[in-house]
C-alpha cells in the first residue's frame, strides 16, 4: 500500500496577523487531508503537535513511508515582516524523487494561490525534515502568517488546500485519487475521567493524547471495535465503547 507521513508544523509559537498560530491552521489542513488520502488507499502517518521536530523525523523514518511531507507558513525576516507574500516548496536536489514531487506540488499550488507567479521550488541542504528524513521529503510553506492577506487567505481555503496538497500526493504516488465518505463527528461519553487516544488500536499501546467528556471528535477510521479519529490536531485509535456517533 502507498504511504505517506504528514508532518503539519509543531510551531505554535508563531502567530497569525489577527489571531491564530502556524501549528493550528496546518493541523486543520492535515485534519482534511486524511480522508481524502484513506479514500484513495494510501496509507497515513502523522506527527502529534506534542512532539519534538526530532521525534517527528524519527516516527516518519521508522515507518518507512513513500513520501514526507511537511506542511508549514512561513514569516519573513523581521526588516520585511508582514511584505513578504507567495509560497516555496523546499525539497532536496540531490534526490531525483524529493526534485519530482517539489514539482507537483508547485505545479498543482499554482492552481490555488492567489498569484501562481508567487509560488516557486526551493532545494534545500538544511532543513531537518529534507535532509534527516528517510523518505523522499518536501516541505510546503503555504503561504506567509504575518502577512494580512496571505494569513486570510490561509484561513479562508482551509479545504481548498488540504484539497490540493492531497491531490499532489496521489499525483506523486500514481494513486487515482477517490472521494472520500463524509467525515463522521463523534462524542466522547466517558463518564467522568478523559478518553485516551492511543497510537494503535489497542490497551497496550501507547497513549498519545486525551479527549474530555463532551468533546467532539473526527471520526475517519475504524478498526473492529476501535475508531480512528482526528482531535486538536492529533490522529489516533480510541474505544468505541466512549464515542456516541453524532
Amino acid at each position: 500500500m502507498p504511504s505517506v507521513f504528514l508532518s503539519p508544523s509543531l510551531q505554535e509559537f508563531n502567530p497569525y496577523v489577527n489571531g491564530g498560530n502556524e501549528e493550528y491552521y496546518m493541523n486543520l489542513i492535515a485534519d482534511e487531508m486524511i480522508p481524502i488520502l484513506t479514500a484513495s488507499g494510501i496509507e497515513v502517518g502523522r506527527n502529534s503537535p506534542e512532539q519534538t521536530l526530532s521525534q517527528a523525523i524519527a516516527q516518519s523514518n521508522a515507518g518507512n513511508y513513500d513520501l514526507h511531507l511537511a506542511i508549514h507558513s512561513n514569516a519573513a525576516p523581521p526588516a520585511n515582516a508582514g511584505n513578504v507574500q507567495g509560497t516555496d516548496v523546499y525539497y532536496s536536489a540531490s534526490s531525483a524523487q524529493s526534485t519530482r514531487a517539489a514539482n507537483i506540488f508547485a505545479n498543482n499550488f499554482k492552481e490555488i494561490y492567489p498569484d501562481p507567479s508567487k509560488v516557486k521550488t526551493v532545494p534545500t541542504t538544511s532543513l531537518a525534515e529534507i535532509v534527516r528524513t528517510t523518505a523522499p521529503a518536501v516541505l510546503i510553506e503555504v503561504a506567509y502568517h504575518d502577512n494580512p492577506e496571505d494569513a486570510q487567505w490561509i484561513r479562508d481555503n482551509i479545504s481548498e488546500i488540504a484539497q490540493n496538497l492531497a491531490t499532489s500526493v496521489t499525483d506523486f504516488l500514481g494513486v487515482l485519487e477517490q472521494e472520500p465518505a463524509p467525515v463522521k463527528k463523534g462524542t466522547v461519553t466517558t463518564q467522568s475521567t478523559p478518553l485516551n487516544i492511543r497510537s494503535q488500536p489497542t490497551t497496550a499501546s501507547q497513549v498519545i493524547g486525551q479527549a474530555p467528556r463532551g468533546a467532539t471528535v473526527n471520526i475517519i477510521g475504524q478498526d473492529g471495535s476501535w475508531y480512528l479519529i482526528t482531535y486538536n490536531g492529533l490522529q489516533g485509535y480510541v474505544s468505541g465503547q466512549y464515542i456516541t456517533v453524532q
